[in-house]
């Protein structure tokens, strides 16, 4: 029994491809410690597609049972981070779409927005004061601005992905780039000011 559990030691010397192959033939140790070495990332990216952690949570486990439903077409040879990487930020799509009537408010005379050459947000917000200005957009500005901004993907493909169209996605990440400097200013510029005064 102590054989088939492991040592730490030689769990962290184990390769992700060792894993992805034991994972292949159902060895369950081999799936919870790929989980494991994973889950921060999982969740670095769920929770940029969520309003809380609980939902994000759901996310990584839906999209785990996915990697391992798949992981025997998975070609060792390949990145396991950018794989698990699509199927992260697919499973959050598809969740948004389940959680939204897709409702849009935009006007035609908004599909214009200019862009502003400030720095979106200053370099020394926290982790938490930065998540708590995402949390604060729309769902569909903030999925389009972590597509575009930070997925990398173009504003013809978020179209494809979320079932828009691309002069809609283009005004979601203009939109969402101004909410971000206002709430930025409102929130934490006079926070900073008022305290330098002290």
């Amino acid at each position: 029994m102590a054989g088939m559990r492991g040592s730490k030691e030689d769990d962290r010397t184990l390769s992700d491809s060792d894993l992805i192959r034991r994972c292949s033939k159902g060895e369950s140790r081999a799936q919870e410690l790929l989980y494991k070495r994973y889950f921060s990332f999982a969740m670095s990216i769920c929770i940029r597609y969520t309003r809380d952690q609980y939902e994000a949570m759901e996310i990584v486990n839906d999209s785990y049972m996915k990697v391992l439903s798949g992981i025997k077409e998975f070609d060792v040879s390949g990145s396991f981070r950018s794989w698990y990487g699509k199927i992260l930020v697919n499973s959050a799509i598809d969740n948004y779409r389940r959680n939204s009537k897709y409702v849009s408010h935009l006007q035609i005379s908004d599909l214009e927005v200019a862009e502003m050459e400030e720095p979106l947000i200053n370099a020394e917000l926290s982790a938490n004061e930065i998540l708590s200005l995402f949390n604060s957009l729309p769902d569909n500005y903030r999925l389009t601005f972590n597509l575009y901004e930070i997925e990398g993907y173009s504003h013809e493909e978020i179209g494809r992905m979320l079932d828009i169209s691309t002069s809609t996605s283009r005004s979601n990440l203009s939109r969402a780039k101004k909410m971000l400097r206002d709430l930025y200013r409102k929130n934490f510029n006079s926070e900073r000011s008022g305290n330098e005064g002290v």
